[in-house]
């Protein structure tokens, strides 16, 4: 314990050496939290987390060289709390809405923050806390990603569009959509084949472990005499 506690306290000394490791540790840290994504094929892989890794951690040692080196007596961490914000933005930047239930890049823009917050901490020298952050998002993105999509599985929904052939079937095509698939959020919207006469209608079906693939639900939903088609909405 007391040559751990000489060694930690070596480590959150500020010199070229512990400069060194910091940077080093941001490197892998932040490249192995990105090499998921990179497999998935997400625009911020394993070279943009490890950018901010480094960056956050070098922002961090900026304040601490400013005050304790340089001797200017601000908050050295004044600099740390911009980058915070700054990834935010830059998080926002992977996140795209492509449908109802279709938004990409949330678990990218939170690797990215995620990532940017363990640079803060390796800065500081708070190693602890920047390693077990590591080993917990890794953990995350592999393991607890396989049981997320287990659960999706059991209890997905998805959206259904419909197209009727008269405005005077609308309340009996609700009413079949509400009594045979449970469905919700119904709307009746402009028809997409732009087919005068024609009325199109949108909705939610919650599909409890995949009883029915939306290519089946569109089937029988066909099969209705006031059904022209239908298709999965995105």
């Amino acid at each position: 314990m007391e040559i751990y506690n000489e060694v930690m306290e070596f480590l959150r000394e500020f010199n070229l050496i512990t400069v060194a490791i910091r940077l080093v540790l941001a490197m892998v840290i932040g490249g192995t939290i990105g090499i998921e994504r990179g497999k998935q094929g997400r625009a911020a892989g394993m070279r943009t987390h490890i950018l901010v890794c480094l960056g956050a951690t070098l922002a961090t040692m900026i304040g601490f060289y400013a005050s304790d080196v340089l001797g200017y007596g601000n908050d050295p961490l004044r600099v740390s709390a911009q980058v915070v914000s700054g990834i935010g933005f830059l998080g926002v930047g992977t996140i795209l809405l492509k449908g109802r239930f279709q938004i990409t890049g949330l678990t990218t823009a939170a690797g990215l923050w995620c990532a940017g917050a363990v640079g803060l901490a390796l800065g500081a020298g708070f190693y602890e806390g920047a390693l077990i952050t590591f080993l917990l998002s890794v953990m995350t993105i592999t393991i607890i990603h396989r049981l997320e999509g287990s659960i999706r599985k059991k209890y997905s929904r998805f959206g259904i569009y419909m197209e009727i052939n008269s405005d005077k079937a609308v309340r009996r095509a609700i009413n079949f959509l509400e009594e045979h698939w449970k469905a919700s959020d119904i709307q009746v919207t402009a028809p997409r084949s732009n087919t005068v006469g024609n009325v199109g209608i949108e909705a939610n079906i919650y599909n409890n472990k995949f009883a029915s693939t939306p290519e089946e639900i569109s089937a029988k939903l066909e099969e209705e005499d006031f059904v022209v088609f239908a298709l999965e909405s995105i």
